[in-house]
């Protein structure tokens, strides 16, 4: 079965969620791509301890830059979802199609306004009034699992 869904993590910043989320991707067939720089070395121990002996079975990515990315996303004509807290559109109100790409920003930034700009579809994940985020891990997992649901 061909993978029909893709999480895109930009310049990460913490090697346990995307281990996380590395073994998530392996475990629904799902591709992942780290968009570098990321803030770890990929063979950092956090990152093993979470993606545990899923991350030989993970279809990992990996561009060396945003710009690299966006070629990617050109030759194989992907759309860019962003989650994004500057989003009004929910999660759960969305429609996914096969092929898109999910793109979740740094922990400690999100993403840029370029990065921002680029995307074609922008989606947030409501929470309560005061609440900044999600654990990043928490959120893919969250948005994937409608992905997936929708797509069946």
């Amino acid at each position: 079965m061909p993978i029909s869904l893709h999480i895109a993590l930009y310049q990460p910043d913490i090697p346990g969620n995307a281990g996380t989320i590395l073994r998530m991707g392996a475990c629904l067939d799902l591709a992942v791509h780290i968009i570098e720089p990321a803030g770890f070395d990929m063979s950092d121990r956090a990152l093993r301890r979470a993606g545990m002996d899923y991350l030989e079975m993970a279809a990992l990515t990996r561009h060396i830059s945003w710009e690299a990315f966006q070629e990617w996303i050109r030759t194989e004509r992907l759309r860019i979802v962003l989650l994004t807290t500057r989003a009004s559109t929910p999660y759960t109100r969305f429609e996914y199609q096969a092929g898109d790409v999910l793109l979740f920003g740094r922990e400690s930034a999100g993403v840029p306004d370029t990065v921002h700009d680029a995307a074609n579809e922008r989606l947030i994940v409501p929470m309560r009034n005061g609440a900044r985020s999600l654990n990043l891990a928490t959120t893919a997992a969250m948005v994937a699992g409608e992905a997936v649901r929708q797509l069946g």
